[in-house]
């Protein structure tokens, strides 16, 4: 049996990252996603092409997605043939996350509809047309799943990706002392093993 997996990085990361995994799937091919696309609806194009692209000689395909690359992945291959997937500190309500951006530079909806982006003093563009876009394609994941969360995730609360869990199935796994971005020896280590025991138990 051919089986793969498709690595999709989160922002300001690279298909590199990838590299890691190759060590974890020994009977497996490892491949990093290289998107291109700064919103959903570029996903939708860009993430299905390359997906029927390399999975089409394999015959399970495996995803593990980081951050908002796990949020394009369940926007754009929800409908894909995938065995599993793994997400570490997935975006999973964007929604929340923008009306919390929104809040924080006190940007009121009127605001942003009427100037359709507004930068922030934080470094983040807000886009109306993006939070329309959100609120009108919610997520419709049902493919087997495990999360991975930091329990000092500053994106994403706990409450949030509890309720995200619970509602599509999956596991969770919560490592108190992770950030959102697994970073330090301690936590990739921590991520190591979680993927080691995740994958033997599927």
């Amino acid at each position: 049996m051919r089986k793969l997996v498709i690595y999709v990085h989160g922002q300001g990361g690279c298909a590199a990252e990838a590299e890691r995994y190759r060590p974890l799937f020994r009977d497996c091919g490892v491949i990093g996603f290289d998107y291109q696309a700064q919103t959903p609806w570029e996903a939708e194009t860009e993430f299905p092409r390359f997906f029927d692209l390399h999975s089409r000689n394999n015959d399970a395909v495996m995803l593990i997605a980081n951050s908002i690359g796990a949020y394009y992945s369940m926007t754009s291959l929800a409908d894909r043939r995938i065995v599993h997937a793994l997400f570490i500190s997935p975006v999973v309500d964007m929604e929340k996350l923008i009306t919390d951006m929104m809040r924080r530079a006190n940007v009121t909806e009127d605001e942003l509809e009427r100037r359709r982006e507004i930068e922030t003093p934080f470094g983040q563009t807000l886009s109306w047309d993006y939070l329309r876009y959100v609120r009108e394609h919610p997520i419709r994941w049902e493919i087997p799943t495990h999360i991975l969360y930091g329990g000092r995730d500053a994106l994403t609360s706990r409450e949030t990706i509890r309720a995200f869990a619970d509602r599509i199935g999956a596991s969770l796994t919560v490592m108190e002392d992770g950030e959102h971005w697994f970073h330090t020896e301690e936590q990739m280590c921590f991520l190591d093993r979680w993927v080691k025991k995740t994958i033997q138990k599927d």
